[in-house]
């Protein structure tokens, strides 16, 4: 399976990987079932992703795109960070390979929750159909 030198350079050297202790909103997806558990951290000051931080347990591509999308959307309006679809993170990884795709899936899914996290906590309203869909470990990860 060959990885794009984009995808080899964010897993040996992730970005914004850690925690932040007084984030504003937290998004955990995956599950253990397929091995793949996302973690994003937020700090929102305004309506403006001023911080971003991740934890990933599972594969490279797991961790190569949770670094991807963090750098992506790390200073950016929560109405952009929104609009991060899974596609763009594979994009700007240069592809990964067919059965990795799901873990750029949980990378979007995860800054969604995120932010849906923070909505939730500062009582600010929002459309639920932003935050629709869901991973179904069953389509992507061996069952």
């Amino acid at each position: 399976m060959l990885y794009s030198e984009k995808v080899m350079d964010h897993f040996t050297n992730p970005r914004n990987v850690g925690k932040l202790d007084d984030a504003d909103g937290v998004g955990e997806v995956g599950n253990a079932k397929c091995g793949d558990i996302m973690k994003i951290y937020l700090k929102i000051d305004g309506d403006v992703i001023t911080d971003v931080k991740f934890n990933t347990f599972g594969c490279g591509s797991a961790i190569a795109t949770s670094s991807m999308a963090t750098e992506m959307i790390k200073g950016k309006p929560l109405s952009e960070a929104l609009e991060l679809t899974n596609k763009a993170v594979v994009e700007a990884l240069d592809g990964l390979p067919p059965q990795k795709i799901h873990c750029s899936v949980l990378a979007e899914e995860a800054v969604k929750a995120a932010i849906k996290d923070y909505f939730d906590n500062t009582g600010k309203e929002y459309d639920p159909a932003l935050f629709k869909g869901g991973h179904s470990c069953d389509n992507c990860c061996n069952g």
